[in-house]
């Protein structure tokens, strides 16, 4: 089959940062109980595979495949399988010890895997699961924002979503607004990312370069119940805290350098934090791994009822080293809005 892959950790200017394999197929007999193998038709790139691509050296002689966005149809399945059957159109984000989607054919988990929108193209729909797994997490696993039936869980209260116009933040502002009462507060510094975040549903923006309590209290925004941190927590650590009101939370899923942030600063006002990371759940193979499959249906009925939109930013063409390479490239600029996506191969 065809896939992308490297050999060893490079900098993705490095001609073999990424490179076309030809790869051995998977096979429906080595299906594990629960797997699905996937005929993978479009892939987005996440922060998540530039990392990977920069520190994780494959086994000697092997090549580690990346990925871990895709929309395609079912092939086969495990002898337990009980929610799919061959022929369905699925969206996954996929596990982080298992190979990636950028390949033809890819085994997943049917417990962490639904069926995709019928409303959005391959394309379109391979811009949300990563994403819109870690946003529903964070917001209502990570940070306990009520999931009510009216929508109104959280009113009266204020969510500050740092660097909000990403991939993750570009859903969590819709799934804040479509689904609970709290006001959103979006940062983003550029004119098109702050009316990308506006778009959204954003109900302010502020710009996080400048300073934030002149900017939130001209919005009318006073101390903030709940951060979500999505980038540089490290750098905005100051403001953050500064903005949280006394008992505030924080959850954050970016890293830190040790020492970037004084977690004795937190005390003063009983400010709690929280990690968010979406592989947990598939990695360790927790009780409530099904609740992503869960989730990733939710959300998919509501794509189709109109309620969520996909956030693909930038289409670089079918699935290759080449358009790879460059999608890398873009997530490790700083400057992607939204997600960026690939469908088809050639």
């Amino acid at each position: 089959m065809q896939a992308v892959g490297y050999h060893q950790p490079l900098p993705i200017d490095h001609p073999e940062a990424l490179l076309d394999l030809r790869l051995p197929a998977p096979q429906a007999a080595d299906l594990d109980p629960h797997d699905l193998l996937v005929a993978v038709s479009a892939v987005s790139v996440n922060p998540v595979d530039t990392k990977v691509r920069r520190s994780r050296a494959p086994s000697a002689g092997q090549a580690e495949v990346l990925g871990w966005d895709a929309v395609g149809t079912v092939q086969a399945v495990g002898s337990a399988v009980s929610l799919f059957q061959p022929g369905d159109r699925v969206w996954y984000a996929g596990s982080i010890v298992r190979p990636g989607s950028n390949a033809q054919l890819q085994r997943v988990d049917e417990r962490i895997t639904a069926h995709a929108p019928r409303t959005l193209s391959d394309a379109q729909a391979a811009a949300l699961p990563l994403t819109a797994i870690t946003a529903w997490e964070l917001l209502f696993d990570r940070l306990g924002v009520p999931l009510q039936a009216d929508a109104r869980g959280g009113e009266g209260q204020t969510l500050l979503i740092v660097g909000a116009a990403g991939g993750v933040g570009s859903i969590l502002i819709q799934l804040a607004r479509q689904l609970t009462g709290l006001t959103v507060v979006a940062t983003a510094s550029r004119p098109d990312t702050q009316s990308w975040c506006l778009a959204l549903g954003a109900h302010h923006v502020i710009d996080h370069h400048q300073p934030w309590g002149p900017q939130l209290q001209a919005a009318g925004i006073g101390p903030v119940q709940r951060v979500a941190s999505l980038t540089h927590t490290g750098q905005h650590v100051a403001d953050i805290i500064e903005a949280l009101a006394p008992q505030g939370q924080l959850a954050l899923i970016d890293d830190f350098e040790p020492g970037a942030v004084d977690l004795m600063a937190f005390k003063a006002k009983c400010l709690s934090l929280h990690w968010e990371l979406m592989f947990t759940r598939s990695r360790f193979g927790t009780p409530d791994m099904v609740e992503q499959h869960r989730l990733l249906q939710r959300v998919s009925d509501l794509v189709d009822a109109g309620r969520l939109r996909s956030t693909e930013g930038e289409h670089m063409g079918p699935i290759n080293a080449s358009n790879l390479r460059r999608a890398h490239a873009w997530i490790e600029s700083g400057q992607a809005r939204g997600k960026v996506v690939l469908q088809g191969w050639s």
